[in-house]
């Protein structure tokens, strides 16, 4: 999810904190089939640096498509996510990128369509009231229309690559409740952000299993590594450039998205 228009002057509210740790490297096995990444920024893997020549939709080189493509060598890799994207721009701009060769399909989609980088902006400028107002706005757009566009986005996928694997990977918890951390948000705030997470991974969940496909859990993923835990974090706070706050850095591909990847896809031999 992108922060679009966070305020400079949210530096003075909360304290920023980013880790930026290697991801674990692994050895190539043969070549699978090929794979399309598909996606916003926690599929291209924003704030996990490293962007080469992608420009703004801030495709990682430490992200957990890129990483799974290191370790597995598919024939073919397109990695076509991007930073700020809905599903109506995975829709436009994406899934052209499949084909019916295509064997492993990977997409993290549906935060942006929701709002929830207006509520990160809101709760870390507003008061309690307002960000647990917007939380719940969001949600229940989150209940209401999103089945339906992320219906479209998995027909569409169905469609153009019938034979392929899906994989999707949900949203984590942002924040360990009553956790170390001293300052920034309240704790009100951080239990209805994490309670927008809850909603996402019910629908996104729901939905990809209606289709048929895997579901992977972020907020199982990223868990004992949120913001505030006592863990090494896995998600940026806020940081600068400011579209990278509360995503996660190279450790949450590393260690969260991409180790939950490789325990669920398996890739076939080209």
């Amino acid at each position: 999810m992108r922060l679009r228009s966070i305020a400079i002057s949210l530096f003075a509210a909360v304290a920023a904190t980013g880790v930026a740790l290697s991801p674990a490297s692994a050895d190539p096995v043969a070549a699978a089939g090929k794979y399309v990444a598909l996606g916003d920024s926690y599929a291209s893997g924003t704030g996990a640096g490293d962007y080469g020549d992608s420009g703004g939709c801030k495709r990682s080189a430490n992200s957990y498509a890129q990483l799974w493509a290191n370790a597995n060598a598919p024939s073919a890799f397109d990695f076509v996510a991007c930073s700020g994207a809905v599903t109506s721009d995975v829709l436009a701009n994406q899934v052209g990128a499949l084909t019916a060769d295509t064997e492993l399909v990977t997409i993290s989609i549906g935060g942006n369509d929701a709002g929830f980088a207006d509520v990160m902006t809101d709760c870390n400028l507003g008061s309690d009231d307002s960000c647990v107002a917007r939380n719940q706005e969001a949600q229940n757009f989150a209940r209401a229309e999103l089945p339906g566009r992320l219906d479209s986005v998995y027909t569409e996928i169905s469609g153009r690559a019938p034979g392929a694997q899906v994989v999707v990977l949900g949203y984590p918890h942002i924040y360990q409740l009553e956790g170390d951390c001293n300052v920034g948000l309240s704790e009100t705030k951080r239990a209805a952000i994490n309670g927008s997470a809850d909603v996402l991974a019910e629908v996104v969940s729901a939905r990809a299993g209606a289709f048929g496909f895997t579901f992977v859990d972020g907020r199982s993923a990223f868990a004992g590594h949120e913001i505030c835990s006592s863990g090494d974090w896995w998600l940026n706070s806020v940081t600068f450039p400011i579209d990278e706050s509360y995503h996660p850095n190279a450790a949450g591909h590393s260690g969260g998205y991409y180790a939950a990847l490789s325990a669920v896809a398996q890739p076939a031999v080209a």
